[in-house]
């Protein structure tokens, strides 16, 4: 009975000194540069925003947050790279619609689970897209747009900037809505399909405000309509596509950080904690504004179950419209 009661107070004492040392090691948090991998190229409008993130961030972590590009694998390379570090705070991820809600559904063998390898901790921006047509088109509503392609079915190419992108999608969510048959003309990013666009070698394009809104403001294209449930900050002028004739089109674009699964949890509401600070910065709301997005926030609950949703919607207008990628 003594070495039972023995044994039984030993293992208690290891207990509260496990837990001791790993609340100190939290209350230290960071003690040392924190490694935030974006899954895109230096110079893409999400590395812009993950650099203005960055910044911020390291105002209140009080340590140096590296910028650690990875792109590749329809932006899931770096996501795989962000799970499989040490859950202790010093990796985190930047991750957007596409490696979180459509690559995972058009990747043949994806390199991570998301959601099962990864945790929310806060979103941190979201924004739209813009549909415009070529000025050397006829178009100037969404209705002309839809009454034409359902009258000469396959005759209007669109582009984007790659198979599987927001922008392919966000398409084929809009043609199963109007029973439009538009031909997709995938190019390598975005800046090509606008050259295409400007050229008249297609005649649409479905592109994220922060890249084609220029484009539409100096009339070397004509924006028709923006994707979100409400008119563009950045484009008040341009109604919706629910507005224009499509009741219930809503195609947003979005970003967020996560962190491999098991971060402590100490750990995860210092990062969400000071990320909320970040984004409620005037210096943050100013800079992604002015880029056509906008700032988001919550907790990490909230951006779990907004993954979530996100993840039924387009992983079923993927398989309907047979969407893939590698």
């Amino acid at each position: 009975m003594l070495s039972c009661v023995t044994g039984r107070f030993g293992l208690l004492l290891s207990l509260v000194i496990w837990a001791g040392a790993f609340a100190a090691k939290a209350a230290d948090y960071p003690d040392r540069p924190v490694r935030l991998i974006v899954p895109q190229a230096p110079g893409s409008s999400s590395d812009t925003i993950a650099r203005i993130i960055a910044g911020e961030l390291s105002k209140y972590l009080g340590q140096q947050i590296v910028v650690d590009n990875r792109p590749g694998g329809a932006q899931m390379l770096g996501l795989a790279l962000t799970s499989k570090a040490p859950a202790d705070g010093y990796t985190i991820g930047y991750a957007m619609i596409g490696a979180l809600a459509i690559s995972p559904f058009i990747v043949a063998t994806p390199p991570l689970d998301v959601q099962k390898d990864l945790a929310p901790v806060v979103q941190t921006t979201s924004g739209q897209m813009l549909l415009a047509a070529g000025q050397s088109t006829p178009f100037r509503t969404v209705k002309e747009v839809i009454a034409f392609a359902r009258r000469h079915p396959g005759k209007l190419n669109y582009a984007t900037s790659g198979t599987g992108v927001p922008g392919h999608v966000g398409m084929e969510l809009f043609q199963s809505m109007t029973g439009a048959q538009i031909v997709h003309v995938a190019y390598k990013g975005g800046a090509a399909g606008i050259t295409a666009l400007i050229a008249g070698q297609v005649e649409l394009m479905l592109e994220g405000t922060n890249s084609i809104t220029p484009h539409a403001r100096a009339g070397r294209v004509r924006g028709l309509a923006v994707t979100g449930s409400k008119r563009a900050p950045a484009l008040p002028e341009i109604p919706t596509i629910a507005e224009s004739g499509v009741p219930g089109y809503e195609a947003t674009t979005w970003t967020g950080i996560v962190v491999p699964v098991g971060l402590p949890k100490p750990i995860l509401a210092r990062l969400n904690a000071d990320l909320n600070k970040v984004i409620a910065s005037p210096a943050f709301r100013e800079r992604v504004s002015a880029i056509g997005s906008e700032p988001a926030g919550g907790t990490p609950e909230q951006f779990g179950a907004f993954i979530r949703g996100e993840q039924a919607k387009w992983g079923e207008i993927v398989r309907k419209a047979g969407v893939t990628a590698y």
